[in-house]
């Protein structure tokens, strides 16, 4: 599987994956996810899972210590190298004709998900990932990008260099959105999703939630 091939911290392997084909369980998912209804309608739904649990589980059998998977930095790898697997995914299902969607709504409820995945302690919901064919009479294609000279610095960082591409980016997906009844470019969606707590869906809670999770992330 190419998830399986993907690059992995010191060989840690800290994911795993539930794929989930039950209508009813795909429509709970689907609400707790924010009211997503393609989550729902996807044939296939994985929920990719950030796993310290399994190397916990090594530990006890063998009776050591895994004080380091308490920090912050291994539950970072867990998301990294969960993130690297998943995308190996995508492309491989891109490369089948299947078409998929990201879906960080997931991490709206962790806790629901986890007792509805019956998911160990030492875990947690990453993101979803809805799969499924591509509907043939859909036209949007990729959605424009920032720039490379945007995000690409030569030796350092020159912040003032790379945004002055920004304007012209905020037109290209204001015409965009527009042609998909959407509004806004960028910088709006940007300074709407980052506004506060109170644009994070719950998300603002994260960290408590890890620590109840067993993932206290120090």
């Amino acid at each position: 599987m190419a998830d399986h091939a993907a690059p992995t911290s010191s060989n840690l392997q800290p994911w795993s994956v539930v794929a989930v084909r039950d209508p009813d369980r795909k429509r709970r998912l689907s609400v707790l996810a924010g009211n997503q209804a393609f989550v729902a309608r996807a044939p296939l739904f994985l929920v990719w899972i950030a796993d310290l649990g399994r190397a916990r589980r090594l530990a006890a059998r063998a009776g050591a210590d895994v004080h380091a998977a308490d920090y912050l930095e291994t539950t970072l790898i867990a998301f990294v190298d969960t993130a690297l697997a998943a995308q190996n995914a995508v492309v491989a299902a891109d490369s089948l004709g299947l078409g998929s969607v990201f879906v960080g709504g997931i991490r709206n409820h962790p806790e629901q998900v986890a007792a509805e995945l019956g998911l160990p302690a030492h875990t947690v919901a990453a993101f979803g990932l809805a799969v499924g064919e591509p509907d043939p009479s859909e036209r949007a294609g990729v959605k424009p990008r920032l720039p490379q000279a945007a995000v690409l610095h030569r030796e350092r960082y020159d912040a003032p260099a790379a945004d002055r591409h920004i304007g012209a980016y905020d037109e290209r997906l204001s015409a965009y959105n527009t042609r998909f009844g959407l509004r806004g470019g960028w910088t709006d969606r940007v300074l709407t999703r980052l506004r506060g707590p109170e644009s994070m869906a719950g998300r603002h809670l994260l960290r408590g939630t890890l620590d109840r999770l067993g993932l206290p992330s120090h």
